[in-house]
């Protein structure tokens, strides 16, 4: 799905970064039970985004163990001092599975948005973050969080990258919490986009800006932070909404489409690899726009 004023060999080089990026990413890296595939990709994640700035280390502490999300701040174009757009990604995954789609995706295209914007500035700052431990509990996400309403930091918006790169297309192919199939397609084709109450123009406007790369996407604003439809609830984002920050979680639905869902079988190999290129490209436009 190739943006419309892409150039084709811009789109294929973007889908081989992101293939580059998969390959290194996708492995077990379990906290506790694959610590070498973890450490590796840390440190993977580390390297990449020290090309484009100083990486600071937010550690945090789970079960009298330290764990560190990854943080690069990338400045904005404009003079005056304005919040940041927070954009982030987890890269932990489930023990058991190499996670490729949870959420090896998710990393490919934040090391990607840091990769564009480190020679193209948006109007916003952009604070990169890649999350730990985010399948014990949102953990990483939660002391981060915590510490920004400490110390009453505003963000113009959190964006949370969830499992970006399955697609199927067949009818019935996607699935849904009670009541919402009646308002969305049953063919697992397009990128969601879901808010809280404070994000419904961002919504509106980033669904647009995706639609016109070629992307189909669907949004979904989740009144009372999410607990209305709880699925909207597990990401990164979840612990944004408790302490009343704008967050969005930007994902393919999870198991609601992919079958491989914390399972063995989450590989590359499953992944549509034009869909991933697609959202990212459609993510990159809409931060520019922003």
């Amino acid at each position: 799905m190739p943006q419309p004023n892409q150039p084709p060999e811009a789109t294929q080089g973007l889908k081989n970064n992101l293939h580059s990026h998969l390959v290194q990413v996708v492995r077990d890296r379990d906290p506790y039970i694959a610590t070498g595939g973890y450490f590796y990709v840390r440190e993977y994640i580390r390297q990449q985004l020290q090309q484009y700035g100083t990486v600071e280390t937010h550690n945090f502490e789970i079960r009298g163990k330290t764990h560190q999300n990854l943080v690069l701040n990338l400045p904005g174009g404009d003079r005056t001092s304005k919040p940041p757009i927070l954009i982030g990604a987890h890269y932990d995954a489930v023990p058991g599975s190499p996670g490729a789609d949870d959420n090896a995706t998710g990393i490919a295209v934040l090391l990607e948005i840091a990769r564009t914007f480190a020679t193209e500035t948006s109007r916003y700052p952009l604070r990169l973050i890649a999350f730990d431990m985010e399948e014990y509990g949102l953990c990483g996400s939660t002391a981060y969080a915590s510490e920004l309403a400490a110390k009453k930091e505003p963000l113009r918006l959190m964006i949370s990258l969830e499992m970006l790169g399955y697609c199927n297309s067949q009818p019935h192919s996607q699935q849904y919490p009670t009541g919402l199939k009646y308002f969305y397609p049953n063919q697992g084709n397009y990128i969601a986009l879901i808010g809280n109450i404070y994000t419904l123009i961002d919504l509106i406007k980033i669904s647009r800006i995706i639609k016109k790369t070629g992307l189909p996407c669907q949004w979904l604003p989740a009144g009372k932070k999410g607990k209305i439809v709880p699925d909207t609830r597990r990401s990164d984002h979840a612990p944004f909404w408790d302490l009343g920050y704008p967050a969005i979680m930007i994902t393919d639905t999870a198991n609601l489409r992919n079958p491989h869902y914390h399972q063995a079988g989450d590989t590359i190999e499953t992944l549509d690899l034009d869909f991933l290129t697609g959202v990212c490209q459609g993510v990159i436009a809409s931060i520019r726009k922003l």
